[in-house]
Order: C-alpha cells, then sequence, then structure tokens
C-alpha cells in the first residue's frame, strides 16, 4: 500500500510541535521550537518555515499532501489565527496565506479542539462515526463538533465552545468575561479551584496537600492524593465529573451525537474523572437518548494527538 503523506503542527504559547504524518496515522519524524522565544512575527514565520524544512530534509523529503495547523483562536474559514492573548506574535495573522506562499503547499487551519475532532475522525475512535463531540480539557475546555462527518463551523468559523456554555448562573468568573462557564470548572484550573474552595470551606487539617499552596497546586497532584484516599481530592474530582456529566448531558440534548469523546491531562485521572462523569451524565440525560450515546477518552495517543489532529486537517 501507497502512503501519503501530510505536515501537522501544533502551536502552543510555550511551544511549536511538527510532525510528519503517514496517511495511516503513524507520526515519522518531529521538530520542535519554543514559541515564546519570538516577539516579531516575521522572525517567528522565518523559523517555523526552517523548521518544516528541516522536518522533511531529515526524512528523506518526500512529497506531502499539505499542512495541517491547529492553533489557539485558529480559524478554518479564514485561514488566520485571530486574537490571541497570550500568543501576541502570532494574533491576527493570515498563516495559511503566508504559509502557502513561502513553502508552496495548501495549508488548513483551525483551533487546537477542532483539529482534535478531525483527528479523532480520521485516525480515532470516531472512523465508523457520522456524528460525535470532542471535548478537550487543559488550561481551557475547547470542543469540536462533527455532524454528518462534517465539522460544524458556524457562520463566522468559531462554533463549537461547549466550554463557554454557562452551566452554574452566576458561578465562577471566566477568562472570557462571563459568569459560570463550565470552562471554570472542568478544566485543570478549574479542578483546583474546586479543591481550594473546599479546602478554604472545610478546612481539613489531615489532608494530604494541606502544605501545597494555592498557586503550586496541580490536578495531577490532586489525582494522585485521591488515589491514596485523600477525601479532599475524592471530593474535587466528583465535582468535576457531577458538572462535566451534566455539560455532555446538555450536549447530547443539542446535538445528539453517537458518542462524546474526553482528552485533555486531566482526562489521566482515569476512573476518578470518568466514573463521577458517568454517573452525572446518565443522572442528566433526556430519556430518549439513554442508551445511545457513550463517553469514551480519545483514542489518540496523547503524545501525538495535537499533530495528528493539525495533520488531518487536510481531510476536512
Amino acid at each position: 500500500m501507497k502512503h501519503s503523506f501530510a505536515i501537522g503542527i501544533d502551536i502552543g504559547g510555550t511551544n511549536t510541535d511538527l510532525g510528519l504524518v503517514r496517511s495511516d496515522g503513524s507520526c515519522l519524524g518531529y521538530n520542535s521550537f519554543r514559541t515564546s522565544d519570538f516577539v516579531r512575527t516575521n522572525d517567528y514565520i522565518d523559523r517555523l518555515c526552517s523548521a518544516i524544512t528541516d522536518l522533511l530534509n531529515s526524512n528523506g523529503n518526500p512529497a506531502i499532501n499539505g499542512i495541517g495547523i491547529g492553533a489557539p483562536n485558529g480559524n478554518y474559514l479564514t485561514g488566520s489565527i485571530g486574537e490571541a492573548p497570550n500568543l501576541p506574535v502570532l494574533s491576527n495573522l493570515p498563516i495559511k496565506e503566508i504559509l502557502e506562499r513561502r513553502i508552496g503547499t495548501t495549508v488548513a487551519v483551525s483551533n487546537d479542539a477542532n483539529a482534535a475532532a478531525v483527528g479523532e475522525m480520521v485516525y480515532g475512535g470516531a472512523k465508523a462515526l457520522q456524528d460525535f463531540v470532542t471535548i478537550t480539557l487543559g488550561t481551557g475546555v475547547g470542543s469540536g463538533i462533527v455532524i454528518d462527518r462534517r465539522l460544524l463551523l458556524g457562520t463566522t468559523g468559531d462554533a463549537g465552545e461547549i466550554g463557554h456554555s454557562i452551566l452554574v448562573p452566576e458561578g465562577r468568573i471566566c477568562s472570557c468575561g462571563r459568569q459560570g462557564c463550565l470552562e471554570e470548572y472542568a478544566s485543570a484550573r478549574g479542578i483546583c479551584k474546586t479543591f481550594v474552595e473546599l479546602r478554604n470551606a472545610k478546612g481539613y487539617l489531615n489532608g494530604m496537600l494541606n502544605s501545597i499552596s494555592d498557586e503550586r497546586l496541580s490536578p495531577k497532584m490532586i489525582a494522585e492524593a485521591a488515589q491514596q484516599g485523600d477525601e479532599l481530592s475524592i471530593e474535587t474530582y466528583e465535582k468535576t465529573g457531577y458538572y462535566l456529566g451534566l455539560a455532555c448531558a446538555n450536549v447530547v440534548a443539542y446535538l445528539a451525537p453517537q458518542k462524546i469523546f474526553l482528552m485533555g491531562g486531566p482526562t489521566q485521572a482515569g476512573s476518578l474523572l470518568m466514573n463521577p462523569t458517568q454517573q452525572s451524565f446518565e443522572k442528566h440525560l433526556l430519556s430518549i437518548y439513554k442508551g445511545h450515546v457513550q463517553i469514551e477518552l480519545t483514542h489518540l495517543k496523547a503524545n501525538d494527538a495535537a499533530i495528528l489532529g493539525a495533520a488531518a486537517l487536510l481531510e476536512c
């Protein structure tokens, strides 16, 4: 079988990661550099182009179908990166147009959550599905929606902000300026906020994480403490799962997908998060959908997921 190739690029606030992706979903080579080293847009673009060239040269310079880019506020319809507070060097950048001119190949751009959904469809657990949703848990909460095997973009290219659906009216203040968004309860920082609120309210003197300051807390620390029986940590993941399961039940009421895939760092807590999420989901799910929708962890390997998702954008 003859394989084709593409380059997937995951642009983050700290690093830009590149991979040469074969059509069977294998990553054959990698390159990476620090996004945060650059203050001038032209310097970043020059470095990105050289990284692409180096990646191709070090892997026998194969012909590629194109380049896919996942980036915060990347817009598939415009091919640009919009306002990106954590990436000022790339804000309002027509990156598709620039790279197509510089590299001489097709370029597709989208936000990282949409890229994750397309990656699941092309290389992961949604290969045989028509309708599904991917929810990414990380610094924020992103999502990608696929209906009839087409990525839902909306009129502006920004559709699918499930993380900014209001879950708790007048709740925590979100980075978007509103209150009570899912992102404030199911993201990495949301998990830490829940733990701090519980610790402040209950004042457990025997908690395993009592010596850890609010600023140093991480979901991984909380998960490890929960696995050792720490009551506050267990309750933190129970509350997180409750909110996430409720949000997933709402998603099903809107979209009736076949599956919802979860991915991102907090999902590494495994059953600590998944069990209460599933329980809350079943509790809040509209009865006509019971037994018809599953929640699963992504089938993509964590280390390659972002690069695979970016490369898969060329299949849209």
